[in-house]
């Protein structure tokens, strides 16, 4: 089990097409901070059916999309 499943979850649950989700939700949801492992999680996000579009590192959100 992935610590960021439950985000995926949420992003899943979510049922929109796209979302910006700012890293302190991550943070809360997954109760860790976002770190730069992060970067071979997001793959996971795939099963999901959605995926990390762009990471704005000076706004501090992930964008992520569902997938087609």
């Amino acid at each position: 089990m992935s610590k960021y499943n439950q985000l995926w979850k949420c992003i899943a649950d979510s049922g929109q097409d796209q979302l910006m989700i700012p890293f302190s939700e991550v943070e809360r949801v997954t109760g860790v901070p976002l770190d730069h492992s992060f970067l071979q999680y997001k793959k996971e996000l795939l099963d999901y059916g959605y995926q990390v579009d762009h990471i704005y590192l000076k706004k501090q959100q992930i964008q992520v999309s569902r997938t087609k």
